[in-house]
């Protein structure tokens, strides 16, 4: 498992349940020590004790050598880097998975596409990502939850369906790769602008037209990139753009909350322990609906709150006052 932060620490507890040993990686040596130390992750998911079988690293060699299957749940713009330094001890043939939601800024490419990149072409088809509404507080606390396991060999996440179920994490299969991270990635910047309307003291009218609108958009851009429209109306589509716009638990919603209370980016940032994915998100999403020639007004106006200093009340009437429309455009 490489990355201990929030997810990356309740999947290995998930793990731990089921298999004989599970190997947690912090990047930073002197935070492993924590974590060896308290048998607990005190920073990002405190009050669930490690069992005796998940250990921990700060060795990447020691991570990923001889492991079956190799986990990348690490923040999206650290990525490239952590995949580049692990394909140097990455032994036998492992299945990837990647639980990462994000674009990155530089090249536009989507998670999976990165870690492909980054490794042997023979690894292409071992890679699977694992997305959907999944709020890590909840996963740890043993909530039912249902969640996404997409590649391009149905049988590779068959084997992530099996490897990662349990009687509260259910997995089903999809080979709509592109669709389901774009889903993941995508909802961040909606969220954000779902969370500026709890800011606002806005009501269910308003959040509800966003989220439904900010799908369209969502939909409209994945279906350009060859998505199939039809996987954003499933779990990592709708379902996690519900779970993640509602709970107070997101770190996304939060930070929209927080501007449309007035407060400046900046300031809201300097607060936060974890990352909030949709900030860079945003500014990918803008370029690919550039680069794709795709209208995107919702994620336009969020950009414009985030970069630009517009202020969020000004952002919501320029949405109202846009040309009228038929829905279905």
């Amino acid at each position: 498992m490489l990355g201990a932060g929030n997810w990356g620490t309740t999947l290995g507890l998930l793990l731990a349940e089921k298999h004989n040993e599970v190997m947690l990686w912090e990047f930073f040596p002197e935070r492993e020590a924590e974590l060896k130390k308290n048998r607990e992750n005190k920073r990002f998911l405190p009050g669930f004790p490690f069992p005796n079988n998940l250990l921990t690293t700060s060795s990447i060699s020691e991570a990923v050598k001889d492991k079956k299957i190799i986990v990348f749940a690490v923040p999206s713009h650290t990525l490239r880097s952590v995949v580049k330094s692990a394909s140097k001890y990455i032994t036998g043939e492992p299945l990837v998975v990647s639980v990462v939601k994000g674009i990155e800024e530089e090249t536009l490419m989507r998670m999976s596409e990165v870690i492909r990149e980054n490794l042997p072409s023979h690894f292409a088809e071992n890679i699977v990502v694992l997305s959907g509404p999944s709020i890590a507080n909840e996963v740890a606390k043993k909530m039912p939850t249902t969640v996404v396991a997409a590649g391009k060999n149905i049988e590779k996440c068959r084997e992530v369906q099996r490897v990662f179920s349990s009687s509260f994490f259910r997995i089903y299969t999809n080979e709509d790769i592109i669709g389901v991270e774009l889903g993941g990635s995508l909802k961040n910047v909606i969220v954000i602008a779902a969370g500026i309307c709890d800011g606002m003291g806005l009501g269910a009218n308003t959040k509800a037209a966003l989220l439904t609108r900010g799908l369209t958009e969502i939909k409209r851009l994945g279906v350009k990139m060859g998505a199939r429209e039809i996987t954003f109306s499933g779990l990592s589509g709708i379902g996690d753009l519900i779970t993640t716009a509602f709970s107070r638990d997101s770190r996304n919603r939060y930070v929209g909350e927080e501007l449309g209370k007035g407060r400046k980016l900046s300031e809201i940032l300097e607060g936060m322990v974890m990352v909030a994915e949709g900030i860079k998100t945003t500014h990918s999403a803008m370029q690919l609906a550039r680069k794709m020639d795709v209208d995107m007004p919702i994620t336009s106006e969020v950009y414009n709150v985030l970069f630009k200093d517009k202020k969020p009340e000004e952002g919501v009437y320029d949405l109202m006052k846009r040309e009228l429309k038929h829905e279905n455009w």
